[in-house]
């Protein structure tokens, strides 16, 4: 399965993905159930730890993406829109409620 990468914090070595489905995916729940086997990023293989965003930090990365992408705004906030199912308006409030039901998961090397 591909996901994109929304975000990463190079200290940490993490990178931020959201789940586009919402809590419902199945990849979510096989992650959360038993861990993600293996991550493939720019040709680095591994097996990865992984963390679930509390939605202050998710709504902080998602503002991050968000930024980075300006002139694609109006395109990813038609899609994240119809992924949640309301309109999606890249307000805070708006941003904090999508993060609550599409969280955003971080993944790094493991330990």
């Amino acid at each position: 399965m591909m996901l994109e990468v929304i975000g990463t914090d190079r200290a940490r070595r993490e990178v931020f993905v959201m789940v586009g489905l919402g809590r419902r995916a199945q990849w979510y729940r096989n992650v959360l159930a038993g861990g993600a086997v293996e991550i493939a990023i720019a040709g680095e293989r591994f097996r990865p730890d992984c963390r679930e965003l509390e939605p202050a930090e998710a709504a902080a990365v998602l503002d991050g993406y968000e930024r980075r992408n300006r002139l694609l705004a109006p395109i990813v906030r038609a899609v994240l829109s119809q992924l949640a199912g309301w309109r999606y308006d890249g307000s805070p409030p708006a941003r904090e409620r999508l993060v609550t039901d599409h969280p955003i998961l971080a993944f790094r090397p493991a330990s």
